[in-house]
């Protein structure tokens, strides 16, 4: 029973990495380790998504817990919950993976994911569980003593409440015509009904799951699809979940990607400008284009650099007193709001920068200028944390090579069996050229 965390929960593929005998045992170790009367549990739309669901679920039932089943529900959704209800609760949930991938998304009372020494502590935990073996410690619950499952029928109605009421403090996005792709996922019945409900004319796509075409070609990882429907509707902006619905990309009305560095740029000079951004400061990952630091530079906006992953976003942005982090990829977190990367909250946010400032997004987005950036996934058989020192003197190397005008970043994937290799320049031919030669060296170093 191996099981190890990444850089957002445990993911691998469904019911041959990730079982439902190591998701019972999770749901188990999980009741010990974080402890909680009460857990909430959701799931994206998979085809694996209810077995996983119900075997964490009787592991967590087996130590007495109560688990409230909100269903198919958005990550951000879930977070919220468990921040307002203070209890524990877990996302069964791939992201933005292949629908035959799955994963475990963990979050303490107060709706924040778990820390690593929690995370420590919940492997150490597996490890005695099988130790146990079955049937295990005589201890068990019995009688009265056994969990329970319960329904939350009032769960979406509650996040649509907070993301309706909450966000825009009673203004409205009454006029935009939006085209909101749901990548077939888990906010497939909840985000035409906020953008709808905001006074948006909305345009749905890709919002029928079958459990199997969930990502696949559409979605935040995908958005021709919404790229070709906004200029052909002549919409004013489209926005691009993914399958569980923390990050957002969006497209302009010419059909342009905005992606997460763009939309974070928008929100931090427009709280900026409001006198709204604490410490006039943003926080971002390793991975955010340096694009993003020459333009809040010139605004007068701090930047604080944090590793991959929105837990450590929040961590940064607790750190300092700041308002609003986020990633590349189109996780954003506005910190007053949410413990979490939310795609709805950060799309909603996005349009009401456009109504409040009458700019068209192309013309929001052009506050930073993108240096050419190439990143590469190379495939590897198990991952190595000590990779990047065997590289350091090809990475020097590409370094010495762009001469300060670039920036170099590999570094071993935190949810998936590959190493990213990216490289900033100010053209794309160089970046792709000093690309090519770290591929390879991370190639002959880990065949």
């Amino acid at each position: 029973m191996t099981l190890r965390f990444g850089t957002d929960g445990v993911r691998g593929v469904a019911n041959t990495e990730l079982t439902p005998e190591l998701a019972l045992a999770l749901g188990r170790a999980a009741a010990r380790v974080v402890g909680g009367d009460v857990w909430l549990v959701g799931r994206d739309t998979r085809r694996s998504g209810p077995l996983l669901c119900a075997a964490l679920a009787a592991g967590l039932a087996s130590e007495g817990a109560t688990v409230v089943d909100v269903g198919v529900f958005p990550t951000p959704g879930v977070a919220h919950l468990s921040a307002v209800d203070e209890v524990p609760a877990a996302m069964i949930s791939a992201s933005h993976n292949p629908f035959a991938d799955n994963g475990i998304k963990l979050f303490a009372a107060g709706g924040r994911k778990l820390r690593d020494d929690t995370e420590e502590r919940l492997e150490a935990q597996l490890a005695a569980l099988e130790a146990e073996g079955i049937p295990g410690s005589p201890d068990r619950r019995v009688g009265v003593d056994v969990g329970v499952m319960a329904a939350a029928p009032d769960a979406g109605q509650r996040y649509a409440a907070h993301l309706e009421a909450d966000v825009l403090e009673g203004r409205r996005l009454t006029g935009l015509r939006v085209v909101v792709d749901c990548a077939h996922g888990a906010a497939t019945a909840i985000a035409p009904r906020v953008f709808s409900a905001l006074g948006a004319e909305v345009t749905v796509l890709c919002a029928e799951p079958d459990g199997t075409n969930i990502n696949a070609g559409c979605g935040s990882n995908h958005p021709e699809a919404l790229q070709r429907a906004v200029v052909a509707g002549g919409a004013d902006v489209g926005l691009a979940l993914d399958g569980d619905a923390d990050r957002v990309i969006a497209v302009d009305a010419e059909g342009g990607v905005v992606d997460g560095d763009h939309i974070l740029a928008v929100c931090a000079v427009d709280l900026h400008d409001q006198g709204r951004l604490a410490a006039d400061t943003v926080a971002v990952t390793v991975m955010t284009n340096l694009g993003f630091r020459h333009a809040m530079a010139d605004r007068g906006i701090s930047v604080v650099e944090t590793a991959v992953g929105d837990r450590a976003v929040l961590e940064a942005l607790e750190e300092g007193g700041l308002s609003l982090g986020g990633e590349q990829s189109g996780h954003i977190i506005f910190r007053e709001l949410a413990t979490t990367g939310d795609g709805l909250l950060t799309g909603i946010r996005l349009l009401d920068a456009l109504v409040r400032r009458g700019q068209p997004l192309a013309e929001l987005a052009a506050v930073m200028t993108r240096l050419p950036q190439v990143l590469r996934n190379v495939a590897v058989a198990r991952r190595d944390p000590a990779l990047v020192e065997h590289l350091a003197a090809e990475i020097a190397a590409a370094e010495d090579a762009l001469a300060g005008a670039g920036r170099v970043l590999v570094r071993p994937s935190g949810t998936e069996p590959l190493v990213r290799v990216m490289v900033e320049a100010p053209t794309a031919e160089g970046a792709a050229t000093v690309a090519d030669r770290l591929v390879a060296a991370v190639e002959r170093a880990t065949t």
